[in-house]
């Protein structure tokens, strides 16, 4: 019976691609193939998948670190918690610093940025509502929201 089921197995790992046995040894074997031209033998059907989810992923991670950091500055610009600000500042330098890398590395995603803008200014707020029903947080971002103002600016900090 194992030899059996050691048969089957054996006839399912072979008729599953490079890709989908193991994804870094098909980016391996692909970027090899690319590099010696040749394309005949470059499985380009998932090639173009990879390259279309390495520009949604570019997206998704600018979303998310996005409503990360507008949840931490509505928490810290209108949550009365001294003992917490400390580390809500820290996460807001941390996904400053983290956005600010993913768009020099991609400077396009400003637009993205743009785009949206609302959709995580909606999904933070809903966030922080949840966590503090008893405080008043505004219905739409009162600052600028602008790339360099909500990774530079100290919303908290009184200018002297």
């Amino acid at each position: 019976m194992n030899q059996v089921i050691s048969q089957e197995t054996k006839a399912q790992v072979e008729t599953l691609s490079l890709y989908e046995q193991d994804i870094v040894l098909w980016v391996e074997d692909t970027a090899a193939k690319l590099k010696v031209r040749d394309f005949a033998n470059v499985d380009l059907e998932n090639l173009i998948e990879e390259v279309e989810d390495l520009g949604r992923s570019q997206k998704t991670e600018l979303l998310s670190r996005l409503t990360r950091l507008l949840e931490h500055l509505l928490k810290r610009l209108y949550v009365s918690s001294p003992q917490d600000y400390r580390g809500w500042e820290l996460t807001i330098r941390h996904q400053r610093t983290e956005l600010e890398f993913l768009i020099e590395d991609s400077p396009s995603l400003k637009k993205v940025w743009t785009q949206r803008f609302d959709r995580a200014w909606k999904s933070a707020l809903k966030t922080v509502q949840e966590d503090y029903p008893t405080v008043t947080f505004p219905d739409h971002f009162p600052y600028p929201a602008d790339v360099e103002t909500l990774l530079n600016q100290k919303y908290w900090k009184v200018e002297l």
